[in-house]
């Protein structure tokens, strides 16, 4: 509540999707997410490197589902005292997803700070912009598989460890998938905070509601950090919509339809 409130605080056309499209001639997706100590992550559970690198995950993930091809990265990072080989290892993850996305990292800040604070601005380009704007009659559809997350945090909050090929450590991005099958995509988001919240969003943006055509239960719906695509499309391109899925070895969930009305998420915030 008290985030949705503070983003109200700023209402205009550019705010609203995962990233903001903006007029300029090349690169017209602008997107900005911020990774903190003690609030995303605990520095326990995942190296430095992973740190910067989920990081800049987290933010990739937002231009993918805008359809826009990452061109420029701008860091802001705050860190205790740290030694160099420390501070060479966290620059290594974002030098490394910089190398596996294509996209030049030209800049930013770095600050003294108690905890790592991260914050990134990634600019992108695009064609066709995708943004959370729904149709009435539409299929409803999420990539991979929802849960696990939720699962392997708890299991972090008591002290236990998960495996180091938990999508909480490295979400799996679903780049190959979007891009191909985004000019059949209506509407767009990525499954940051639970996919109850994210069709949420969704229904407020369009005004629809859901019709379920398969049972989802509250752990799979209310899990966050999962990163998976929440998607919607027409009903006459579920053809090609499997087609594609089948040929980027994606998996693909078609769970409800869209329909006039409302829909409210059942699940706690995750942030504040």
């Amino acid at each position: 509540m008290k985030e949705d409130f503070f983003i109200k605080q700023f209402k205009n056309k550019f705010i609203g999707d995962d990233g903001a499209i903006v007029d300029l001639k090349r690169c017209n997706i602008i997107a900005s997410d911020s990774f903190f100590e003690d609030i995303h992550f605990k520095k326990e559970w995942l190296d430095l490197d992973e740190i910067s690198y989920k990081a800049s995950l987290v933010n990739i993930s937002d231009m993918i589902v805008m359809n826009s091809k990452i061109k420029y990265a701008i860091l802001n990072v705050g860190f205790p005292d740290m030694s160099l080989s420390d501070i060479k290892k966290l620059a290594y993850g974002f030098k490394k997803a910089a190398n596996e996305y294509g996209y030049k990292i030209i800049g930013g800040d770095t600050i003294k700070n108690e905890k790592i604070a991260i914050s990134i601005t990634m600019i992108g380009e695009s064609k066709r912009a995708i943004k959370r704007k729904a149709k009435i009659d539409e299929y409803v559809a999420f990539t991979g598989s929802l849960g696990s997350v939720s699962k392997d945090l708890k299991r972090l909050l008591i002290g236990k460890k998960t495996n180091k090929n938990s999508k909480f450590i490295k979400p799996i991005l679903r780049d190959k998938f979007f891009y191909k099958a985004s000019k059949y995509i209506t509407a767009a988001c990525d499954i940051s905070d639970g996919l109850f919240k994210e069709l949420e969003r969704i229904s407020k943006v369009s005004n629809v509601g859901y019709r379920f055509i398969k049972n989802i239960d509250k752990i799979t719906g209310c899990s966050g950090e999962e990163y998976e695509i929440l998607f919607t499309f027409s009903k006459k391109h579920l053809k090609a919509i499997k087609n594609i899925a089948k040929i980027t070895r994606t998996k693909i969930t078609i769970f409800a339809i869209t329909k006039r009305g409302k829909y409210k998420n059942i699940c706690k915030e995750n942030h504040f």
